[in-house]
């Protein structure tokens, strides 16, 4: 019985080893057009001047200047224009006094503004409108309307710029538009702007329009001798300023499109470096784990005095050790043949001689030598056996169902008594009845104080552990949770594997072997069970500790 439980391990587990290595389907291609470490540099690279010039596009306060700057040249401007039509547009009546004439106004307006690609509107002072710079009143009423350009080659470009204008606009605190309104007084012709003007005020207004271009006024009063004849606001649309903005992201774009090119090219240039010695390692390693006769040229590997050539040069010494500890298994095997021989053969020679021997006190003797040999046979065979106990003994022992949720709970109460200085330990039974399993109950114990020590271990001072099972389908989960550093990234399989250590920091050095984990697998693995290790995280993905999860079969 034991042996063929021996037997069937060593076999399950060499064929464990080859499926997962050469044609295992976790395996992965090593021909890739484009290496991930390729890929990992590029994106590394290319992050930094990304956001650069994500941040150079979003000109919102240079814009903001530009919109300033055309709201005081209006203001300038409509000052000069309120002053020559209040010299050269008003005409002294003897009923109403000092009033303006439409007829010339009208004409002064058009000729003022011809030239600034501005439209003004001249106001009484009781609000009608008598002149606009954009309605022509010669035999009859023509309104002047400035038409779109007929192509825009940009126009692609602008759409994109104004579509990441909205997306940035949503993460970034966006620069203020001065004077800027929301009310859309165009529809009804009332502007708040003419009336403060008409009330001797000055006023900038800026107005959100359709498409998100954005119309400049600004209303300034028409005083003649201190006395307000009326209002006269001029207007512009922000095209101008859009164009300036459009015209410096076009040069920023074009700038890094050039620093973007080298930057792409110096990292395929850092990537071959990297990428061709180490695709050389992994060939040779690769080499080395098929070879067969010791044939594998080392010479290929790269010499550079730098972290790849330290790996090469690992990778040379780790195989020779490899080849060297091979030789020793092969010694070892040997010798321990030819121990076990000698033992055999005089144990072999005495039982054929004890049947033809009559004379007591010889039998006696021969007796003696089997019951020597026997015990020598027995030392040797513990003496080899002494690393491999474990399998011997899962092999030979009989599983008995048992309560594992009174197991836990023991272990529970043992904790609370004796933990003293250590994290609490907390137990949630999520069953209805008992948590039966079959197996080998003093092996399983085994199992769950090499997980709860690994938490106390790593649980920071006052954390907690807390030790859950449950009955999931036709199996039992037990979850063992602790509030600790977690498990490096990558490393979830590893620090099963035997003598593989990860402490704690400040942990005095060789306190732990490294074989609580693997000797847990084992142990849980020879009850047709699973263990897992993973990291707890919170909703930033942060690491906020440990989880060891154990699932065995259910009794019943």
């Amino acid at each position: 019985m034991s042996d063929k439980g021996e037997t069937g391990g060593a076999t399950g587990g060499a064929t464990g080893a080859t499926t997962g290595g050469a044609t295992g389907p976790g395996r992965r291609s090593r021909h890739r057009l484009i290496s991930p470490l390729t890929r990992r540099i590029l994106a590394v690279n290319l992050i930094a001047p990304a956001v650069l010039v994500a941040g150079f596009l979003y000109l919102g306060e240079y814009r903001r200047g530009l919109i300033v700057a055309e709201l005081k040249s209006l203001d300038t401007q409509a000052q000069m224009f309120a002053g020559a039509l209040g010299e050269g547009a008003v005409t002294v009546d003897s009923i109403t006094g000092e009033r303006l004439v439409s007829d010339i106004a009208n004409q002064m307006v058009r000729r003022l503004v011809a030239t600034t690609g501005t439209r003004a509107r001249l106001f009484r002072s009781d609000g009608r409108m008598i002149a606009d710079s954009r309605i022509l009143t010669a035999g009859g009423t023509v309104q002047i309307e400035t038409l779109a350009p007929p192509e825009d080659p940009d126009g692609a470009m602008s759409r994109a710029l104004h579509v990441y204008d909205d997306i940035v606009a949503d993460l970034v605190p966006t620069a203020d538009v001065p004077h800027l309104r929301r009310d859309d007084a165009s529809s009804s012709g009332r502007y708040p702007e003419v009336r403060s003007a008409l009330g001797g005020e000055a006023e900038k207004v800026v107005r959100a329009m359709r498409g998100e271009a954005l119309m400049l006024h600004v209303a300034v009063p028409v005083q003649r001798y201190k006395m307000v004849l009326g209002a006269l606001m001029l207007s512009k649309d922000s095209r101008a300023v859009d164009q300036a903005v459009f015209e410096v992201r076009r040069d920023i774009l074009k700038v890094a499109a050039v620093a973007l090119l080298v930057t792409v090219l110096l990292s395929l240039y850092l990537a071959g470096t990297l990428t061709r010695p180490i695709r050389r390692l992994a060939a040779t390693a690769e080499a080395v784990r098929h070879d067969h006769g010791r044939k594998v040229n080392f010479s290929a590997l790269p010499e550079s005095d730098d972290e790849i050539g330290d790996l090469a040069l690992a990778l040379r010494e780790m195989t020779e050790a490899l080849w060297a500890r091979l030789d020793a298994i092969e010694r070892f095997a040997a010798d321990v043949a030819h121990e076990i021989k000698n033992p055999l053969t005089s144990l072999r020679s005495a039982v054929e001689t004890v049947g033809r021997v009559e004379d007591a006190e010889q039998r006696n003797k021969l007796l003696s030598i089997i019951r020597e040999d026997v015990d020598r046979l027995d030392r040797l065979i513990s003496d080899i056996s002494d690393a491999s106990r474990l399998d011997a003994e899962l092999s030979r022992a009989e599983p008995q169902p048992f309560d594992l949720g009174a197991m836990l709970a023991t272990l529970a109460d043992v904790h609370g008594a004796t933990r003293d200085q250590a994290p609490s330990l907390r137990l949630d039974l999520v069953a209805d009845g008992p948590l039966a399993v079959n197996g080998i109950e003093d092996r399983l114990v085994q199992v769950f104080r090499n997980l709860i020590s690994n938490a106390i271990t790593f649980s920071p001072p006052g954390g907690e552990i807390r030790l859950t099972a449950r009955r999931d389908g036709g199996e039992v989960e037990i979850i063992v949770d602790d509030d600790g550093p977690g498990i490096p990234d990558g490393r979830e399989r590893l620090i099963f594997d035997r003598f593989y250590t990860e402490r704690a920091s400040g942990e005095k050095f060789g306190t732990h072997s490294g074989l609580g984990l693997s000797i847990s697998r084992q142990i849980v693995e020879a009850h047709e069970g699973a263990i897992s290790a993973a990291n707890r995280r919170d909703g930033g993905g942060q690491t906020v500790g440990a989880r060891f999860t154990v699932r065995l079969p259910a009794a019943g």
